[in-house]
């Protein structure tokens, strides 16, 4: 029984070991969001988010629910979100950040794009025009914002 604990944490880390379910982890965080929500945060195309949320959906990291039409993915437990939130706080240690600097990524931010509530420790990406910078809770909606800047 102690190996298949063991068998199964490697098996679920496997999962994870990719940039996109990452984010969308990071997007689950406020709470449920459609897929076609995911798609446009994202920038993915539906199909290949698809096989995304099906690998995390087969770890027990995301649940489905339809609603009419819709179908919403929520993080299926909370400690997925911490346990991400832990190892990145490690990497920003790691990458040297003053104390100064942790407690202003730690301020709660709205992206201009879809208005998701945000740190910028848990921001996807940033973007700096003049003095001000922009964060966004993903890929999709930071390639938007920028689109629309030209």
């Amino acid at each position: 029984m102690y190996q298949v604990v063991f068998r199964k944490h490697a098996g679920l880390l496997k999962a994870l070991a990719n940039s996109k379910r990452l984010e969308v982890i990071h997007l689950l965080r406020q709470g449920r969001l459609t897929v076609s929500d995911m798609e446009r945060m994202l920038g993915l195309r539906q199909a290949n988010l698809s096989q995304h949320l099906m690998v995390l959906r087969k770890f027990g990291v995301v649940r489905a629910e339809r609603n009419g039409k819709a179908m919403y993915y929520r993080l299926a437990h909370p400690n997925f979100m911490r346990a991400s939130d832990a190892i990145r706080e490690v990497l920003i240690q790691n990458m040297g950040g003053a104390a100064a600097r942790a407690t202003a990524l730690l301020t709660v931010v709205k992206d201009p794009m879809c208005g998701m509530r945000l740190t910028p420790v848990s921001a996807a990406g940033h973007v700096k025009v003049g003095k001000r910078t922009y964060y966004f809770c993903g890929t999709g909606c930071a390639r938007e914002f920028k689109n629309h800047q030209h």
